[in-house]
């Protein structure tokens, strides 16, 4: 009886966390419903009464790390600002190893996501960006953004439960989404669409791909006028 009073009540949150050490320690692989139920010491049963099923599991286990990157900076510049959370993020992916799969394989980026990448674009806008800029800007930095390399607009790319690519386009954001995050809503409607683009209704692809080749390829012409060296570059980070 007294053990039945003093046990800690099972929340959302304690399910969540749970997940996500389970997935840290033994990889996103182990996580089951019947693990989890294991490592919290109660039947499988109890978990579904906070969480419906497992994809709703993984969505809450992304919100919950995508909750540890820092918040924006207003103190800074948009380039210190946005480069110091996306450093965050992936020293949150070091972290938490089997989020970046975990993030691709949803269909659809969960609120937290969204969330931060609203915010990545509300910071480029108030730093003089353009919506059209801020546009191209994101896909250039793709899911970098996020602390990994994968394109982060690319349907094609994101595998669902069964493994198998899922290469049906993403649908368009229902307007309590829009409404949510205007940020995003504004850039998606920035640039002339591409029909035959991976994402349906979303971007011209191969545009996409060359000002990425290019905003890269300016970079690096930059890097070598300056005579750059990862030494003198790592000495300086120092």
């Amino acid at each position: 009886m007294a053990d039945t009073l003093h046990r800690t009540p099972l929340t959302r949150e304690r399910i969540l966390l749970a997940a996500v050490a389970l997935a840290d320690a033994a990889g996103i692989q182990a996580l089951s419903m019947r693990n989890l139920a294991q490592d919290l010491g109660v039947v499988p049963m109890a978990l579904y009464k906070h969480v419906a099923n497992k994809d709703e599991l993984l969505d809450g286990m992304i919100d919950v790390v995508v909750g540890e990157i820092d918040p924006p900076r207003d103190d800074l510049d948009w380039k210190r600002s946005v480069r110091l959370r996306i450093l965050s993020a992936r020293q949150m992916l070091l972290r938490h190893p089997w989020a970046p799969l975990a993030i691709e394989s949803r269909n659809m980026a969960t609120m937290a996501v969204l969330s931060y990448l609203d915010s990545v674009v509300a910071t480029l806008r108030a730093g003089g960006f353009s919506t059209d800029l801020a546009h191209h800007v994101m896909h250039a930095m793709g899911s970098r953004v996020l602390g990994f390399s994968q394109e982060l607009f690319d349907a094609s790319r994101r595998v669902g439960q069964t493994g198998a690519a899922d290469a049906d386009p993403p649908a368009a954001m229902p307007p309590e989404i829009t409404t949510r995050f205007p940020h995003l809503a504004e850039i998606a409607a920035a640039a002339a669409h591409d029909d035959g683009s991976v994402v349906g209704s979303g971007c011209d692809d191969q545009f996409e791909f060359e000002f990425a080749v290019d905003l890269l390829l300016d970079g690096i012409e930059r890097l070598r006028q300056q005579g750059w060296t990862s030494a003198r570059h790592t000495r300086r980070a120092a």
